[in-house]
C-alpha cells in the first residue's frame, strides 16, 4: 500500500487537533500521563502550545488535497522535522528522568508521524520536488 500525502495529512491533522483540545482544555491530564508536575507556568505554556498544535492541524487539514508542489513538500519536511525533534526531546526527557513512562506514548506517535511524513516527502522528491 502506497502512503499518500492525503492520508498522512488527515492523520496528522486529527492528532494535532486532539492535542490542541487536550492541551487547551485539560493540560493536567497529559502532564499526569507523563508523570510531570504541573505548575501555573507549566499550564500557561501548555495552553500556548495548544495554539501551535491547532495551527498545524488547520494547515494539514487544508492542504490534505494539495497537488504535489514545493509548498506541499515543504509542509511534509517541516512537519517531519518537528515530529522528529519532539521525539528526540521526549527521549532525552525520559532518559533524564524528567518524565515517566507515559511519555513513551508521545515519543512513539511523534516518531511514527516523523516517519510517515518523511516517506511522503521522499515520494514527492522522487517525482521531481526539491
Amino acid at each position: 500500500m502506497k502512503l499518500s500525502f492525503r492520508q498522512a495529512a488527515i492523520a496528522g491533522s486529527s492528532i494535532c487537533f486532539a492535542l490542541a483540545a487536550l492541551w487547551m482544555g485539560a493540560p493536567q491530564f497529559i502532564l499526569w500521563i507523563w508523570q510531570v508536575n504541573g505548575s501555573d507556568s507549566t499550564l500557561m505554556i501548555a495552553r500556548r502550545g495548544a495554539a501551535l498544535f491547532l495551527g498545524l492541524a488547520v494547515i494539514l487539514w487544508l492542504t490534505r488535497n494539495a497537488e504535489t508542489s514545493p509548498a506541499r513538500y515543504a509542509i511534509a519536511v517541516g512537519f517531519s522535522a518537528s515530529c522528529a525533534t519532539l521525539a528526540a526531546l521526549g527521549t532525552y526527557e525520559y532518559v533524564a528522568a524528567h518524565a515517566g513512562s507515559g511519555l513513551l506514548i508521545a515519543i512513539a506517535v511523534e516518531s511514527l508521524l516523523a516517519w510517515t511524513f518523511a516517506v511522503v516527502r521522499h515520494t514527492d522528491r522522487r517525482i521531481g520536488m526539491a
